[in-house]
C-alpha cells in the first residue's frame, strides 16, 4: 500500500492551525496532511493541479478554447492536429527541482491537454496566441457544416 510522506510536520502545521478548530471529520481530513488525509490525496492534488484549466466559447464564426497557463514561454507551445484531436503540448527542458515546497498549488513543467473537435472546425484555419497567461486558440467553424438552430414547435 502506498502512503503519504508528509513534507515535515513544521510544513504541515499552518493547515494543522487552519482546521484545528474543526476537530472532528473535517480536522482529520484537512487538518494532518493539508488538503486530504487518504494516502493518494496527495497525488490526485498532483493530477489536478498539473492539468490546466480550459475554457471554450462559441462565437458565430468560430470556437475560441482558452487555456489558463501563466508563467510560460510562449516559444514551448506545440499545438497539432491528429484524427480531429487539437492536441496542445507544453515542453519543458527543466528536470526535477530540489525546491522543497511547503505549500505546492500548481505543478510547473511540461503537460498536455488533448480536446476532441468535430468536422464543424476548418483545421487548417487555427491561429493561436499566447498573453498575459492564456493560450487562446481560435479555432475557425466551417461555413459549409454548419447550420443554423432548428426550432422544433411542440404540439
Amino acid at each position: 500500500m502506498f502512503t503519504h510522506q508528509s513534507i515535515n510536520d513544521q510544513a504541515q502545521s499552518p493547515f494543522e492551525a487552519r482546521f484545528k478548530h474543526c476537530g472532528g471529520f473535517w480536522g482529520r481530513k484537512f487538518g494532518r496532511h493539508g488538503y486530504g488525509g487518504h494516502p493518494w490525496a496527495h497525488k490526485l492534488q498532483q493530477f489536478m493541479n498539473s492539468r490546466k484549466a480550459a475554457n471554450i466559447e462559441e462565437t458565430d464564426q468560430a470556437y475560441v478554447l482558452s487555456l489558463y497557463a501563466a508563467g510560460l514561454k510562449k516559444e514551448n507551445f506545440r499545438i497539432s492536429v491528429n484524427d480531429d484531436v487539437l492536441t496542445i503540448k507544453y515542453a519543458t527542458d527543466e528536470t526535477g527541482s530540489e525546491v522543497q515546497y511547503i505549500l505546492q498549488e500548481y505543478q510547473p513543467g511540461s503537460f498536455e491537454r488533448s480536446f476532441q473537435l468535430n468536422d464543424k472546425v476548418l483545421t487548417e484555419n487555427i491561429e493561436a496566441v499566447y498573453v498575459d497567461g492564456v493560450l487562446k486558440v481560435t479555432l475557425q467553424k466551417n461555413p459549409e457544416t454548419t447550420k443554423p438552430a432548428q426550432e422544433v414547435k411542440v404540439a
